[in-house]
């Protein structure tokens, strides 16, 4: 997709899934199974975003504009008409025009969000807190490569695992510049009590 428009269909949900991200989907109503299927043949990704307005189940929800593609990496069918899915987050989009189908299903023509700019030195209490989070949760848990020397990869990683509000991890997956992200979660971690690199601790 990089660098052009594309057409994709939409899977909101009350989830943010960041680039790199895992994301583990239970899909069950008709109009996500048609999508899964498309994108299982096409070998196409779909796009997540989080719920302005709305439920994840019925009539369709209002998305917010920026959202993440999600490339399906794992597939079963345990049962007829469930589908469990891992996918794996892309780069980030912004929604440029969207069409609801007679089923629900949100497809959109959405433009591609470049990568971070000022992907540049990590902030050393960012890294320490994921890196405490990474050694107690399972490095297994998290991308491979695990690149703690990488402010974009960083700050996506804090944003998806610590207890934020959606709307604050919105936010986050919003800003196009690293080092922004990354002060803005030091002042969300300082804001918990956790002030030193040296001690401190997975919230």
């Amino acid at each position: 997709m990089s660098g052009s428009v594309q057409e994709i269909h939409l899977f909101p949900l009350n989830t943010v899934l960041f680039p790199g991200g895992a994301l583990p989907l239970k899909v069950f109503e008709q109009r996500y199974i048609e999508m899964t299927k498309i994108c299982l043949r096409e070998n196409r990704p779909f796009g997540v975003c989080l719920i302005r307005e709305g439920r994840e189940v019925a009539a369709a929800a209002v998305p917010e504009p920026v959202g993440c593609l999600a490339a399906i990496e794992h597939w079963d069918m345990p049962q007829l008409g469930v589908f469990q899915l891992l996918a794996r987050g892309g780069e980030r989009f912004r929604i440029r025009e969207m069409r609801v189908a007679p089923n629900h299903l949100i497809s959109a023509t959405v433009d591609p969000i470049p990568p971070d700019n000022g992907a540049g030195a990590v902030d050393p209490l960012c890294r320490e807190v994921l890196q405490a989070i990474v050694e107690k949760v399972g490095a297994e848990r998290f991308p491979v490569p695990r690149r703690l020397d990488d402010a974009a990869w960083v700050g996506y990683r804090l944003a998806e695992v610590l207890p934020l509000e959606t709307r604050v991890k919105q936010e986050l997956l919003e800003l196009t510049d690293a080092g922004q992200r990354l002060a803005r979660l030091r002042a969300l971690l300082l804001k918990q009590g956790i002030s030193d690199p040296g001690g401190s601790k997975s919230p």
